[in-house]
């Protein structure tokens, strides 16, 4: 079978089966509507919020006006101590406590340091924690500004009001998880169709494969996968207004690496099977690990040494220090230059796995058949 009538013909198998069109097609399809959907509204709301007043200054009771204003925070009420506040806490009846000691309105506005305010957040889930933290730092400079409008002889020019430390560099949760998250889903739903197609022609009797066709398999798979992640780059991350597009050309180049890194691991592992279903369910349990291991829940540098090298061997983890570079944060390609010589590695390495497979079960096949090798 000449190059070109693999690749056609590898597009017309895709297509006619309903388990790889599903993996390779629908399933692209579907994720890239379903996972953002319950981070649609991108920041946390209706946060409950106990206060601890001890200073009983026109800061702190402007301060809590504010914070009983906003969409964020939801202030249940005032508690006369600590321990009754925590202990809310405790029973999950509040997200946090917010404490004024006493005279602390006067030590910020005199713009000294441990002014006496203090915040304790159940971290439980750390998104609604950064939005209390976010809209508390915004609230004080509200409050402040309103009573240096009842007192001009306040300057605001003086003195430091705070200082916000964000857990996150973008506008919400969905912006930071899902063009990480992507790279998974990408990755597994095209390997997991691409392993299918190789270990489903094993089941029904490995035939002699030459070189020309072998690359016209991967180069067919590896279009799906290119076009899947144009589809998110473009269309998905536009209409899920996720930020995109900061370098394209960076783009152009690492997009087809990634396509042949998964599609030749991808091959490379269904030839180790002789089912497609097997290769299925072993590929399928990998996603949860891959997803940890990406570097973006917890940095790969603090992980052990030989976890972190696994780490680099899936071309997600690569992807995702690759991709977030060029998409969303516009790095020209010699700040990414790591990342993409890896990806490349990974993608040589991977094809030419697949391709000693493909000779050396030729080999077998040809002599179990008497033929010659």
């Amino acid at each position: 079978m000449t190059f070109v009538r693999a690749i056609e013909q590898t597009f017309f198998t895709i297509l006619r089966s309903r388990e790889l069109f599903a993996l390779a097609i629908l399933s692209v399809l579907f994720y890239a509507f379903y996972y953002p959907a319950p981070y649609e509204q991108q920041t946390a709301n209706d946060i409950n919020l106990v206060v601890v007043d001890a200073d009983r200054s026109p800061l702190s009771r402007a301060l809590v006006r504010h914070l009983s204003d906003t969409r964020t925070v939801h202030v249940l009420g005032e508690l006369a101590n600590l321990a009754d506040a925590r202990e809310l806490i405790h029973t999950r009846k509040a997200d946090g406590v917010l404490y004024f000691a006493p005279n602390a309105g006067q030590q910020v506005l005199e713009g000294r340091g441990g002014s006496g305010i203090a915040l304790w957040l159940n971290g439980s889930y750390f998104v609604r924690a950064e939005a209390i933290g976010s809209t508390l730092a915004e609230v004080a400079l509200d409050a402040v500004a309103e009573l240096e409008q009842a007192v001009p002889a306040l300057s605001r020019q003086d003195r430091q009001l705070i200082l916000e430390q964000p857990i996150f560099t973008t506008g919400g949760y969905r912006d930071y998880v899902f063009p990480a998250v992507a790279n998974i889903i990408l990755q597994q739903t095209l390997m997991a169709a691409s392993a299918r197609l190789v270990a489903d022609r094993r089941r029904r009797g490995w035939q002699v494969m030459k070189p020309a066709e072998a690359l016209g398999m991967l180069v067919a798979c590896a279009t799906i996968g290119m076009l899947s992640t144009g589809f998110y780059f473009g269309l998905i991350y536009w209409i899920q207004d996720v930020p995109h597009g900061g370098n394209m050309p960076g783009l152009l180049i690492s997009i087809p690496l990634f396509a042949f890194a998964v599609v030749g691991l991808g091959m490379f592992a269904g030839s180790l099977f002789r089912n497609g279903d097997d290769a299925l369910k072993v590929l399928l349990s990998t996603s949860l690990p891959l997803l940890f291991l990406g570097g973006f829940a917890w940095p790969l540098y603090q992980m052990p040494d030989w976890l972190a090298a696994i780490a680099w061997l899936s071309p997600a983890t690569v992807a995702t220090h690759l991709f977030i570079r060029f998409n969303q944060m516009g790095a020209i390609l010699s700040e990414a230059r790591g990342p993409l010589l890896m990806m490349a590695a990974l993608a040589l390495i991977y094809t030419a796995g697949f391709l000693f497979r493909v000779d050396r079960l030729n080999r077998r096949t040809a002599a179990g058949s008497g033929g010659v090798a």
